[in-house]
């Protein structure tokens, strides 16, 4: 194991963690919203977190799925200069190819700038071609998955551990959520949530044990809108993936029914001058107030700059929203009636 933090519940809430973001987040003193980054609180938690954050899935390296790769430089680089714009929240998973490791060697000596959140029931099998992914709901898988990320990530202690997938009944029936409530005990995790979408959400949402939730949404897909403010009301945090809808209709992968939203529900004429597709789809999710961050995931440079510009203009005006959510809204009910 390669934890060497072992602290009561007691110590996790007035700890100076020398390997985690507590101090530097208690004080703002390290520059965190160097760009006037909005930032939320992250439910339960009660950490400050700025609204974009960042997914690390596109730092997955070779043999894995996908057409792109990202050197070692590049990663490198991408991950220092998300830092450097001052978000603070990271997300990664043992799914990721090598995305752990590369965290760990290349801002292990800025672990206290972010909130690391990792996932668990990961048991995913490397062929020579791709990377097979698999989940195990078992404690041996799960008790790996912790002593392996804690090494690759270089950490003494991971902020959020978030079980990647499972159901309410398995997860209670196997012990699970007690064992990560026991790592939350012997300081090796700070907090428990779960990554997770229809049809499994609502009924682990009911179990009220997690501190954060991670769903999908966004404005061209919100099914997922009712469970994220039930989130937010019960005081957990909540984390939204895919909340620039996996770059709208200008994405490199194309994603035809997202597209077909857009197109029906016109929206291009909504951009105003210098608005791209992206920032109008960023900023409606940063709009939400359930939303206390979005990971936005991205190997590009140019698109890292394009998100922090859009997140830094903050939420839609009111009436721009509306409009966006009623075409919207016009589009689908007009779909579901077919």
């Amino acid at each position: 194991m390669a934890c060497s933090v072992i602290c009561s519940p007691e110590s996790l809430r007035t700890q100076d963690f020398r390997h985690g973001p507590q101090k530097r987040w208690a004080d703002n003193t390290h520059g965190l919203v160097r760009q006037a980054m909005q930032t939320r609180l992250l439910g339960r938690t009660q950490q400050q977190v700025t609204q974009l954050g960042y997914g690390s899935m596109g730092l997955r390296g070779p043999a894995t799925w996908g057409v792109r790769v990202v050197d070692e430089a590049a990663a490198d680089r991408m991950l220092n200069s998300v830092l450097d714009a001052g978000i603070s929240f990271i997300d990664t998973a043992p799914d990721y190819g090598i995305s752990e490791e590369r965290i760990g060697r290349y801002l292990r000596h800025r672990r206290d700038e972010f909130l690391l959140a990792t996932k668990c029931g990961c048991d995913p099998l490397q062929h020579d071609d791709h990377l097979e992914v698999r989940h195990t709901w078992t404690k041996d898988r799960i008790r790996r998955n912790l002593e392996e990320s804690l090494r690759r990530l270089r950490t003494d202690v991971i902020d959020l551990l978030q079980f990647h997938g499972g159901d309410a009944e398995t997860l209670q029936h196997e012990g699970l959520i007690d064992l990560l409530l026991e790592f939350r005990e012997r300081g090796h995790i700070r907090w428990l949530g779960i990554s997770s979408s229809l049809p499994q959400l609502p009924a682990l949402l009911q179990l009220d044990v997690f501190d954060t939730v991670q769903l999908p949404w966004s404005c061209l897909d919100p099914r997922h809108e009712p469970l994220m403010n039930q989130a937010a009301e019960q005081g957990m945090g909540v984390i939204v993936r895919g909340g620039i809808a996996q770059g709208g209709p200008d994405a490199e992968i194309q994603r035809p029914l997202l597209n077909q939203v857009w197109e029906q529900a016109g929206l291009d004429e909504l951009l105003s001058p210098g608005m791209s597709r992206a920032e109008l789809l960023l900023r409606c999710t940063l709009s939400q107030s359930s939303c206390h961050t979005t990971i936005v995931g991205t190997c590009n440079p140019e698109h890292l700059q394009e998100n922090l510009r859009s997140a830094e203009r903050g939420p839609l005006p009111a009436d721009l929203l509306q409009e966006v959510e009623r075409r919207i809204n016009q589009v689908l009910n007009r779909d579901d009636a077919s």
